[in-house]
């Protein structure tokens, strides 16, 4: 059976779909771009050994942040950054998910909303933490964007790793107390209060565009019925205290890049309809690990999801707050001092050699029969053939 990837989907079933559905600009770049990467359609170059023991060709990469194949390099050289920076402390797996009530609105005004949802989360974080009857210090934030559910669906919700403590107004580090971060109940209220305020002085402001149908009073309707706290459950949820802050920022690292859903969960594509593993959310199976699932979706309803979720251009889908801004570095030196770490060192640049190394890919720089470096013997134009080589052949 051949293998089932995001490109050969798009490759045999997009061209048909995109004329039928009418598309944005920028979600018809990202298809193409899944469509065409490490294919002749974007050049490329040959790589051989000078006396011609072998010979390789080696097709460009689209970069799109949106293609699963063009992922795994950037998302290694984030987290290794990241994880130079991360504080020696507890760290904490906080998840902000806005109200399905608002889907429309965020459809409509998808840049705008998604700041929003990004200062209600900082605002609400950072207005806690600093009160001194929970910690009264400044945290350390790193925030991520996620759009879509296991299923593919709109699901917007920001995952947020948070430091078990911060830096006090007198330069000293404080801990949170007994490994409790903070009241559940409490930051659900408050980031309710502060997204809806947000959102009622954007319409005030008429910088938010109502969804097509829509009128400003139901609009309000809908805001003063989600503000009323037992008629509209926010889903908040701070899940449990880590040692260190690695393995959420390695959670959040999968999903910076590569789009919503991976290779390793597509399981069939007959041309008609599209099989992939799923997971039900965690607050729907009582805590435990949600078991594996299969979902067949039409190819249709499958791109229709999936191209539901290309980002916006110019939108930032990871942002920093606090001790992990970039402009707080003194303050994140100081920190790091009080928990005996050195200061951060810039991780040394990784390419995609080291990376596909470690990933227990082998693309060896030197040929395997004499030992000499592969030396570039051509470069194949946008859409060319590329040259002819055979093994055996010298090639200076």
């Amino acid at each position: 059976m051949a293998l089932v990837t995001l490109q050969t989907i798009f490759q045999d079933a997009f061209p048909a779909y995109e004329q039928t559905h009418p598309l944005p600009a920028h979600v018809c770049k990202a298809a193409r771009a899944i469509m065409q990467c490490r294919t002749a359609a974007l050049g490329g170059h040959v790589q051989a050994c000078p006396d011609g023991h072998m010979a390789r060709i080696w097709y460009n990469s689209c970069r799109h942040r949106a293609c699963p194949q063009c992922a795994y390099l950037q998302t290694e050289r984030w987290l290794a950054l990241q994880r130079a920076r991360l504080l020696a402390c507890d760290h904490y797996h906080v998840i902000f998910t806005l109200p399905h009530d608002l889907n429309p609105l965020w459809l409509a005004n998808v840049p705008l909303m998604t700041t929003l949802l990004f200062q209600a989360v900082r605002d609400t974080l950072g207005t806690l933490l600093a009160d001194p009857k929970y910690l009264g210090a400044q945290p350390g934030i790193i925030a991520a964007l996620h759009t879509w559910s296991q299923t593919l669906v709109l699901h917007p919700h920001l995952h947020c790793l948070v430091t078990g403590g911060g830096l006090t107004a007198d330069g000293s580090w404080k801990a949170v107390r007994q490994g409790f971060l903070l009241p559940v109940r409490v930051v659900m209220a408050v980031f309710r209060g502060k997204l809806l305020a947000a959102i009622r002085q954007a319409l005030a402001c008429e910088e938010l565009r109502l969804p097509e149908g829509s009128r400003p009073q139901q609009m309000l309707n809908l805001l003063r019925r989600l503000g009323h706290p037992r008629k509209t459950k926010w889903n908040v949820h701070i899940r449990e205290r880590y040692r260190h802050g690695a393995g959420v920022v390695t959670y959040l690292a999968h999903y910076l890049r590569g789009g919503p859903i991976k290779t390793a969960r597509l399981v069939a594509c007959d041309g008609d309809r599209v099989t992939f593993t799923c997971r039900a959310r965690y607050e729907e199976a009582d805590g435990a690990r949600p078991a594996a699932q299969r979902l067949t979706l039409s190819v249709a309803d499958f791109l229709q999801r999936w191209l539901l979720h290309v980002p916006v251009p110019q939108t930032r889908v990871v942002r920093c707050y606090g001790l992990y801004h970039h402009t707080h570095a003194s303050a994140l030196a100081v920190c790091r001092t009080a928990l005996g770490q050195p200061p951060v060192e810039a991780p040394a640049g990784l390419d995609w050699q080291t990376v596909c190394s470690q990933a227990g890919e082998g693309h060896p720089e030197r040929c395997p029969t004499c030992g000499q470096l592969l030396v570039c013997m051509g470069v194949i134009p946008r859409g060319g053939a590329p040259p002819m080589l055979w093994v055996g052949e010298r090639a200076a």
